[in-house]
């Protein structure tokens, strides 16, 4: 029991991860489809260039600890989001692709798709990340095996889809406040305004979605007003949701992309609380819910996998904390530049 919740916790924490780092970069892909200088167009690409691929290492990642712990969770969120990933995949395809090709060809016309892809390529993701988390918080339809029991338009119901409304404000938002942590004169200025309407137009949401949670989601809520971690979780939240505008309007961009940060973080803690110990939750019948003793491998596969783990995550952040390091500081174009 203990290594089963300790990697529902690594998943948890991978996830967190994954939305914090290629969140940012979903969101700045986001902005730039309304980008129309080009010179702030190719900071925008340069600004994520040297850490993009590197956040997307959270999700291969998460998607192997979840294959490695919960096979039968991979199984049935693999194959009954199958669509859903495939256009997920195609996205991720062609914003890494138009990153490399856009400056390729000196025509206006090439760049414009390209521009366009990049842009697209990072909305969809945005938007199916939340509609993916929204099934998950309300329960996908599971048959007594445990199998998916729907179909792709069972996935875009209105409460999944308004949830992946909130995430791709959620990475706008973040987005619009690493911008203007790495960029200067009017760009920044502008990010900084974005960033602040960002803010307001995703707390008012948020505090819609969480109302509509309460009816929509019984099941998250049983039991987590006794866990002490949910009380730590929503102080941290409204900390980070609070202090953001200040920091915005204060021009000390690193704090509060920092807290835009815990805000994710917090966001994915809490469904986690209240998800536990299921990881799918069954909507047509809760006994063929997948949770963390039901869905895991043997013993001996989570103590090796969880062995490997202790030494692969410590390799995979102080590569991202040395690569972030590396490149910290304001966008600056030159010959080598996207």
């Amino acid at each position: 029991m203990f290594l089963n919740v300790v990697w529902f916790i690594l998943v948890a924490v991978l996830i967190a991860g994954y939305a914090i780092l290629d969140g940012f970069d979903f969101g700045v892909g986001v902005l730039h489809l309304f980008t129309k200088d080009e010179t702030e167009k190719r900071k925008n690409i340069n600004s994520i260039g040297p850490v993009w691929d590197g956040n997307e290492v959270w999700l291969l990642t998460g998607g192997g600890a979840l294959f490695a712990a919960f096979p039968r969770v991979y199984a049935t969120v693999f194959s009954g989001f199958y669509l859903a990933l495939m256009l997920l995949l195609v996205a991720l395809i062609f914003r890494a692709v138009s990153m490399e090709f856009r400056s390729k060809v000196d025509s206006p016309g090439w760049r414009k798709f390209w521009d366009f892809a990049f842009g697209i390529g990072s909305l969809l993701p945005a938007v199916l990340f939340g509609v993916a988390m929204g099934n998950i918080m309300r329960g996908i339809p599971l048959d007594a095996d445990g199998n998916f029991a729907g179909n792709f338009f069972t996935l875009l119901n209105p409460y999944s889809v308004a949830v992946g409304v909130l995430s791709l404000l959620l990475f706008t938002m973040h987005g619009s406040i690493y911008l203007a942590m790495k960029t200067e004169g009017g760009q920044k200025e502008r990010m900084k305004k974005i960033a602040l309407r960002m803010w307001i137009i995703f707390l008012v949401f948020y505090s819609l979605i969480t109302l509509w949670s309460v009816f929509e989601t019984k099941n998250l809520f049983l039991g987590v007003f006794t866990n002490p971690l949910f009380y730590v979780f929503v102080v941290l939240l409204l900390a980070g949701l609070f202090y953001i505008p200040s920091g915005i309007k204060n021009e000390k961009f690193g704090k509060a992309f920092l807290f835009s940060s815990i805000v994710i973080a917090c966001m994915v803690g809490l469904i986690a609380i209240g998800l536990f110990p299921m990881l799918v939750p069954s909507s047509t019948n809760p006994a063929s819910g997948l949770n963390i003793i039901n869905a895991s491998s043997t013993e001996r596969t989570l103590l090796t996998m969880f062995i490997i783990a202790l030494i692969g995550v410590p390799i995979v952040i102080g590569y991202t904390i040395f690569i972030y390091s590396r490149f910290k500081g304001k966008v600056e174009l030159d010959e080598n530049s996207y």
